[in-house]
């Protein structure tokens, strides 16, 4: 009956909720392919670029925790709904800007508007399923990432080559309006498709209810380490480590899919050719991630089925930096995307298994936070190392670092993390 349960409520949510974040993580990143005539129309520096990219993660970070304590609130029908109308439109927007300070300003606008989505679905699935199986799910519901920026590649070079000039649009502007509608109809749809607990799920009989209902209320009971006290989980010392290795893979995640496309058509690429190449990492990352949130989910093990992958893609990264040729750099950079896609959902496990409550609402969400200043620094120390030097290499190696520190601090943070204790100096209130 629980696997059968689990597999119904996962059927129902996850395929709407990996379609919403399919389109979030497009509208993200699609800047960077946008880049590739975006930047010589309006006159941005890479310099200036790589700044405005991560400018969206400051507008992110501002409002994450506020936001997923709304949600906690509110409930995550309403509230994923406002998300995506609200970054839907901005992202529209972007089509419009004529310099880089209009670049910056919507930038930091989107990040406003899309903060507290990510947070919000990992917290919203630890309302459904059980942390046994949850580095699953969440791997699952990860997925989308790899495969918007595997399809979302190919298709941004299509939209850009063919529809620029269209209605007095260059191509990159088409980009930008023709990839945010989705976002838009999804936000409305979100009203209609999510249900915010398990106690209000019409779609499952009485009796499924109430084991859902009941089997999650054992789950919390079973994890008596976690803290629901939500200013304690702030200043948990292993929760702002857990921030401070959340910030590495964002520094990797963000640094190559934003750069990812300039750096592929230096090699001579077209625009239509580079996102076909571009597609190659990230299907490779797919089907990684997947076999191996699978085998953290049989095994039961999550901290070196999160160092290991973030380690290993880093080792990948200064591989990239010194391949020298198309094929060699393509072979290493999909090595990099499957490490760090690899361990990003079996990461998200660990910090669900501390928390809980309104605690689970703001660590998250701080958690998610502290990472996302990665997604700052990373596109803009890329900019940066490449304006000062003219090269890539020293970029991936600067990035290549961070992921191998990022590792090393999963292993150092200590078994008590993977096991779902934190440490408190007094017992969470009843």
């Amino acid at each position: 009956m629980a696997d059968a349960l689990a597999g119904k409520v996962a059927r129902r949510l996850l395929p709407f909720l990996m379609l919403c974040y399919f389109f979030a993580y497009l509208d993200r990143v699609n800047v960077g392919f946008a880049a590739l005539t975006m930047n010589r129309d309006i006159g941005l520096s890479a310099s200036a670029y790589g700044f405005g990219a991560g400018l969206f993660f400051l507008g992110y970070v501002a409002f994450e925790v506020p936001s997923n304590l709304i949600l906690e609130r509110v409930g995550a029908r309403l509230w994923i709904a406002r998300i995506m109308v609200t970054w839907a439109l901005v992202s529209a927007s972007t089509a419009f800007v004529v310099g880089e300070w209009s670049f910056y300003a919507v930038r930091i606008l989107l990040g406003l508007a899309e903060a507290g989505f990510f947070p919000g679905i990992i917290l919203y699935l630890t309302y459904w399923f059980p942390a046994r199986q949850r580095a699953g799910i969440v791997g699952t519901f990860m997925m989308a990432v790899p495969l918007s920026a595997a399809i979302g590649a190919p298709l941004s070079g299509l939209v850009m080559s063919g529809a620029d000039g269209a209605l007095g649009l260059a191509g990159w502007q088409w980009l930008y309006l023709l990839e945010a509608a989705p976002s838009l109809l999804l936000g409305v749809a979100a009203l209609f498709a999510l249900t915010d607990r398990p106690e209000a799920a019409s779609w499952l009989s009485e009796t499924e209810r109430a084991t859902l209902v009941a089997r999650m209320a054992e789950d919390h009971r079973s994890r008596p380490g976690r803290t629901a006290h939500l200013g304690r989980a702030l200043v948990a010392p292993r929760i702002l480590g857990l921030g401070l290795v959340y910030f590495g893979l964002s520094t990797g995640v963000y640094a190559v899919g934003l750069w990812l496309p300039q750096i592929v058509s230096a090699f001579g690429f077209s625009l239509v050719a580079t996102g076909f190449v571009i597609a190659i990492p990230y299907i490779v990352s797919a089907l990684g991630m997947v076999a191996w949130t699978r085998r953290s989910d049989r095994t039961g093990e999550r901290r070196r089925h999160t160092a290991i992958p973030t380690i290993g893609a880093g080792l990948a990264l200064l591989a990239a930096s010194q391949a020298g040729t198309p094929l060699l750099t393509i072979v290493a950079l999909s090595l990099a995307a499957l490490g760090i896609f690899a361990a990003l959902p079996t990461f998200w496990t660990l910090p669900t298994s501390l928390l809980s409550g309104s605690a689970a609402a703001g660590g998250i969400a701080l958690i998610n936070a502290l990472g996302s200043i990665g997604g700052f620094a990373g596109p803009a120390m890329m900019g940066w190392i490449r304006d000062a030097t003219g090269r890539f290499d020293h970029a991936l190696a600067a990035v290549a670092a961070v992921l191998i520190l990022a590792g090393c601090l999963v292993l150092r943070l200590g078994r008590d993390v993977e096991r779902g204790t934190v440490p408190s100096p007094h017992p969470d209130p009843a």
